[in-house]
């Protein structure tokens, strides 16, 4: 393989990276809406109902905007897989932010809302890392591999050839 090659190549899964970061980036913050208004809008029935309800429905809207945007490209293993997986994996995103909070919070005796809500964003920011991750390696499979295009040329005829019959 070429030097160019190679670096073509390198440069190409660089840009495909970023634009797989940009996509889940945006369906990230497009979920976080979703899951404010969502809790808000049921928080008659309760808080921590409104907050199930809101989880489970940002979730699977983040599972299947993951899928056909972010991962579109990745082969496909099953929905019932897929999701069971995508949801286990957001359960440990959930867990990672609730410790970093909660070291934050117990272990360095931290109680400034402000300064509990940086934690938040920056625990947030860890868990998001730790799913796109986990989802890219065990929920959505690896990448296919793009089929080269093949150039059609047509057939060209010089209107010299003489015209057969076959009877």
């Amino acid at each position: 393989m070429s030097n160019v090659t190679l670096l073509a190549k390198l440069r190409a899964g660089r840009e495909g990276l970023l634009r797989q970061l940009a996509s889940f980036g945006v369906i990230g913050a497009l979920n976080f809406v979703v899951d404010t208004v969502i809790f808000n809008a049921l928080f008659v029935i309760g808080p921590v109902k409104a907050q199930i309800v809101a989880t489970v429905v940002a979730t699977t809207l983040s599972y299947f905007l993951n899928r056909h945007w972010t991962f579109r490209k990745h082969e496909r293993s099953g929905l019932r897989r897929e999701y069971t997986l995508f949801f286990l994996l957001n359960g440990v995103g959930l867990a990672i932010t609730a410790a970093i909070v909660g070291v934050a919070k117990y272990g360095f005796d931290l109680h400034d809302q402000l300064a509990l809500n940086v934690v938040r964003l920056f625990a947030i920011g860890v868990a998001t890392l730790f799913r796109f991750w986990s989802y890219k390696r065990w929920v959505f499979g690896k990448e296919l591999e793009p089929v080269p295009a093949v150039p059609v040329i047509p057939e060209q005829r010089s209107g010299r050839e003489p015209v057969r019959a076959d009877y």
